[in-house]
């Protein structure tokens, strides 16, 4: 009897299950047809033009920021490229900040090496006060030659 009653319960569960989802596939299916005579179920359409000058401007834009580039130096703080490369990067940085705020950081992973620079020199002689003034607290520190961006020097 008891049997019987299991195997019931689990046709009618199984039964339930293939209704339900029939009835959620053609509920689905409503959905995606249009409401005939209605203009707001209307098939979407996407149009995208692209003006003869937006690609031009584009690679007038990239020429451009490559432009506003300079030959100039930071200080490096930390290089290494150990197991804790990356760990000691991270407190080189946040030391530095904590030292020294308000001159920029750069952390920079190039595979295998991890580097930490700061400042942004226009000279050679501002890169060394800059290290000067970095050799207390990073006796390590060394100049080392960078492209700087403008948007760099804006901040």
């Amino acid at each position: 009897m008891r049997y019987r009653t299991l195997i019931l319960i689990l046709v009618f569960a199984v039964a339930a299950t293939v209704v339900h989802a029939q009835s959620l596939d053609a509920f689905k299916q409503r959905l995606a047809q249009p409401t005939a005579g209605s203009a707001l179920f209307e098939p979407a359409r996407v149009v995208v033009v692209e003006h003869g000058d937006a690609a031009r401007a584009v690679a007038d834009a990239a020429r451009n920021a490559q432009r506003l580039s300079y030959k100039g130096h930071r200080v490096c703080i930390f290089f290494d490229n150990g197991p804790d490369a990356r760990s000691g990067a991270l407190a080189a940085k946040q030391l530095f900040e904590e030292t020294f705020p308000g001159i920029r950081v750069y952390m920079v992973y190039e595979s295998p090496w991890f580097s930490v620079s700061v400042g942004n020199c226009l000279t050679t002689e501002e890169a060394i006060i800059l290290k000067g003034k970095v050799s207390t607290t990073f006796p390590k520190a060394f100049l080392k030659n960078e492209v700087i961006s403008a948007a760099d020097l804006l901040e």
